[in-house]
């Protein structure tokens, strides 16, 4: 996949610098409520580290609940359509917080619901979108669109952790959720100035297949390809270890390391810069070493540093946790710019929708195990020997990555070969790898 690297996409398309803007404002919000809504549950209302990580886990489980029907209902829709009333619906239930708390209704119940709902809008939202945006940008401009959304989400989410430690410290932790409601109302109204429309979707350009049909059909997509195969299976254990660590972090940070809530803010956001970098890194990599072997890098030597979190102490120990934070970052943001590009170019438009939410669900879904998982072994083993353990699965899961055609090759294959028998890469059992389409 590699090739040469063009430039000036946010100046010359119109409908991408908007698409651009509210996805941006989107994720800076979501940040924000990263560190609000667990401070919220500390401060306000005194929670545990095992319902800290539940909160986490209620955002994560719409994607194993409605995951795989949602990828069937975005291919047989339009896309923009459910990227605005999703952002709509983030809008009303993140700005009811504030009013729910000075009404004396706010519950851990009450958010583990917001917490849940938002999460479902999610699910349409990053659903449609991932297969919305290959509509609106040429092939080769697609990598490059991947790296500058990834790229302002990492700048976003620094912002945004920044933002939600101040609010918290500044004006209360409740208060910040107005700052996200916000967010989501400036997506809304750049998504409405897109100009692109997709043509209306009609019966007859869908097979006559059930909803349980379309739906396997994008789970075999999956389990006959190697590539498919080899990136989820990596994605829902690498998701299972960074979930067990990020959903305890901000309480590790202020129980165990005693930091106040401003300076959590700072140095999550000071990780998350590392998303920068890789956003910055992912596609000249890629183009230098190939797409295989930069996954290698981001995935596997970079998230090696990530066992220094678990070391950190007050005073100058806090860069242990800022340096390590920073790697998986940069590894984690620079490895989904290429995975994203391949599988837009990879895979059939037609079933990209299923494709995305397969991959999803399959990938996401570890994601509130991973909560549960940190919340548990944080309040059973101690906060510190939680983070260890977590930590400690994120190279650990780039093993399946080692032990698959990805370590031989140099890059990933941009589209799909003829199902002819001979043609067909084999796997180790000597069959044909790839699907007959």
């Amino acid at each position: 996949m590699s090739q040469g690297i063009r430039g000036g996409l946010l100046r010359r398309h119109r409908d991408f610098r908007l698409l651009w803007c509210g996805e941006t404002a989107g994720k800076f919000g979501a940040s924000v409520t990263g560190v609000a809504m667990p401070l919220v549950a500390i401060s306000t209302l005194h929670a545990g580290t095992f319902e800290v990580g539940l909160l986490s886990a209620a955002a994560w489980a719409p994607w194993m609940i409605i995951g795989l029907p949602v990828g069937v209902w975005v291919d047989r829709l339009r896309r923009r359509p459910v990227m605005l009333t999703a952002a709509a619906v983030s809008f009303l239930l993140f700005a009811g917080v504030p009013f729910a708390a000075w009404s004396g209704w706010l519950s851990i119940g009450l958010l583990l619901a917001v917490a849940l709902l938002t999460g479902t809008s999610a699910v349409f939202f990053q659903t449609a979108y991932s297969a919305y945006l290959p509509s609106i940008l040429e092939p080769d401009d697609q990598p490059e669109g991947n790296a500058k959304l990834h790229g302002s989400a990492s700048a976003a989410q620094i912002a945004g952790l920044g933002s939600g430690g101040l609010i918290a410290q500044l004006a209360g932790a409740v208060n910040g959720m107005f700052a996200n409601a916000a967010t989501f109302l400036v997506s809304l109204l750049c998504l409405s100035g897109v100009r692109h429309r997709e043509p209306r979707v009609t019966r007859t350009e869908h097979r006559p297949a059930s909803l349980v049909g379309e739906v396997r059909e994008g789970l075999r997509l999956i389990a006959v390809d190697p590539w498919f195969r080899t990136l989820t299976l990596f994605g829902a254990a690498s998701n299972l270890a960074l979930m067990g660590y990020q959903s305890i972090q901000v309480v590790f940070l202020v129980r165990s390391v005693g930091l106040t809530p401003g300076t959590v803010g700072a140095l999550i956001a000071a990780t998350s810069a590392g998303g920068v970098a890789g956003a910055f890194a992912a596609r000249r990599v890629a183009h230098r070493i190939g797409t295989a072997r930069a996954t290698l890098v981001f995935e596997l030597g970079l998230p090696m540093l990530g066992l220094l979190i678990p070391l950190t102490v007050g005073g100058a120990g806090t860069l242990l946790f800022v340096t390590g934070g920073f790697s998986v970052s940069a590894g984690v943001v620079a490895g989904n710019i290429i995975k994203v590009s391949f599988q837009q170019r990879y895979c059939p438009p037609d079933l990209l929708g299923r494709l995305t939410a397969s991959t999803a669900f399959l990938s996401y879904g570890t994601i509130p195990l991973g909560a549960l998982l940190g919340g548990t072994l944080g309040t059973t083993l101690g906060l510190r020997t939680a983070m260890a353990i977590t930590t400690a699965g994120i190279p650990l899961a780039a093993l399946i990555l080692v032990f698959s055609p990805i370590r031989r090759s140099r890059d990933l294959p941009t589209s799909r070969r003829p199902t002819s028998n001979a043609e067909l890469p084999l796997d180790s059992d000597g069959e044909s790898a790839l699907p007959r389409l």
